[in-house]
């Protein structure tokens, strides 16, 4: 990224962390999705202009509860935490978040402090989308409370001092009135200049991956889904002729879905494309198999083995092209917990 500016994103797990990530970007802000266990030696190298703490689903009085390096609020940086995200900055700032008497879930009405710069804008009511069971209990040292509810006491906390927040409630979500204007304010506290698009975002893209690759080959692995046919566009936008993609057709895509991405890659963008159609291979692989995981493994092993029988024929390659999105790069990073009984998010 040729503009340095960016709000980071530590990933605890939560249900609305890609639109945590959608909301700073339609402010006009780059953010970047991170394992909430990054180390505090890469934050530094990132050296973001702002920290989001995602929601999600623990207890942070539990064993093995997702937790940061405490060294996280003495680096200067702006933080935001959301509903996880507030009871953490709370439990590790000498708070207390016990479990409440009554679980919040849904529209709720907030009573906010709107002398609070994160509030500015907004009268002393709003309402706003709970979801948890846990609270915040007692202040944490330095910090004042900016909101509340008839269940949640403390639903809100700040010390602007620090330039640290938290809100029980989820900005991010529609349910919340004007939530992004929160987020808004947020960034706004951080010294956001706001002059990130995506249009910006593709072109430096674009140019990077030409400086990088140069006149050499690639060669791309395409499903037909969002995350490599996004990867495969970008390097045609670069490299043209000098990528070939190897399209996969599996046979699970839905009615024509094949035919309709050959028919896009080949005419519209002009794409060096090889198909394989190994419908009868994934289904005969698949056969009496009803565990979803299982599928999904037999599937990906499947996949790479068609590929690399493929990739053989073609030849030497410089470079080999894998997209991926954001909740694979997060779950790659580190070992996510999976839970049915949600106590936060």
């Amino acid at each position: 990224m040729k503009n340095n500016e960016k709000i980071l994103i530590l990933d605890f797990y939560g249900q609305y962390n890609q639109l945590i990530a959608r909301r700073v970007r339609e402010c006009n802000v780059y953010s970047e999705i991170v394992p909430f266990n990054t180390s505090i030696e890469k934050i530094k190298e990132i050296a973001p202009k702002g920290i989001i703490f995602t929601g999600g689903p623990s207890s942070v009085y539990e064993e093995n509860a997702p937790m940061v390096d405490k060294e996280i609020f003495n680096l200067g940086i702006p933080i935001l935490g959301i509903c996880y995200g507030l009871q953490l900055i709370s439990y590790l700032s000498d708070g207390t978040v016990e479990r409440g008497e009554k679980r919040e879930y849904g529209t709720t009405e907030v009573n906010i402090d709107n002398t609070s710069p994160l509030f500015a804008g907004f009268s002393n009511k709003n309402d706003c989308l709970m979801t948890h069971t846990d609270l915040v209990k007692t202040l944490p040292s330095g910090f004042k409370k900016i909101a509340s509810t008839s269940h949640c006491p403390i639903a809100g906390i700040a010390n602007d001092d620090k330039k640290i927040y938290g809100v029980q409630f989820h900005p991010e979500v529609n349910h919340t009135k004007d939530g992004i204007k929160i987020i808004s304010n947020f960034l706004d506290i951080c010294g956001c200049t706001r002059d990130w698009n995506m249009s910006s975002f593709v072109e430096e893209t674009v140019k990077s991956l030409r400086e990088k690759i140069g006149n050499k080959k690639a060669l791309c692995a395409l499903s037909g889904g969002v995350d490599s046919s996004v990867a495969a566009v970008l390097l045609h936008k670069a490299i043209g002729k000098n990528l070939t993609c190897i399209f996969v057709d599996h046979g699970l895509l839905r009615k024509n879905e094949g035919d309709e991405v050959e028919k896009v890659f080949r005419e519209q963008y002009d794409i060096n494309l090889i198909r394989v159609n190994a419908k009868d291979r994934f289904l005969s692989k698949l056969a009496g198999i009803t565990d979803p995981e299982k599928k999904r493994k037999i599937i990906g092993e499947e996949f790479i083995r068609v590929f690399e029988e493929e990739a053989k024929k073609i030849g030497k390659v410089d470079f080999l092209v894998q997209g991926t999105i954001y909740p694979d790069v997060i779950e790659s990073g580190a070992s996510r917990k999976r839970s049915n009984n949600k106590k936060s998010s």
